[in-house]
């Protein structure tokens, strides 16, 4: 996410964008075409770099996601350890989490000095 808000995030369908680092990074690999530093078939791969990443997703099945993670290996020089700038949101890990934190403050183990619920397993 761009900020903490995700204010500059977009959903579209199950994909969230982050605008300006999409931008920055597709952007980017468009002005290294233009100026011919990358060739064509270069400047492709690099901007699928963050689709051939989200085929790792835990949802697809086994054989694609060894695929994904096998091109994931590939493109990792590319995008370096940072997140992707266009990401397939995980929303079964997000009702996990959820989950997990309604039990937790029913247990009362998240309170806090004022009594209310401190949010868990967030960065």
């Amino acid at each position: 996410m761009s900020d903490e808000s995700g204010a500059h995030d977009i959903r579209v369908g199950p994909f969230l964008i982050d605008v300006p680092r999409s931008i920055g990074y597709f952007g980017g690999v468009g002005v290294a075409l233009a100026l011919g530093l990358v060739d064509p078939p270069l400047a492709v791969f690099i901007g699928a770099a963050p689709f051939l990443v989200m085929l790792t997703h835990r949802s697809l099945p086994v054989p694609i996601r060894f695929v994904g993670e096998a091109l994931e290996g590939a493109a990792r020089p590319i995008g370096g350890e940072n997140d992707g700038y266009v990401q397939l949101e995980d929303e079964q890990a997000d009702r996990e989490r959820a989950r997990a934190l309604a039990a937790t403050v029913r247990r009362g183990e998240a309170t806090g000095p004022s009594g209310r619920a401190q949010a868990a397993g967030r960065p």
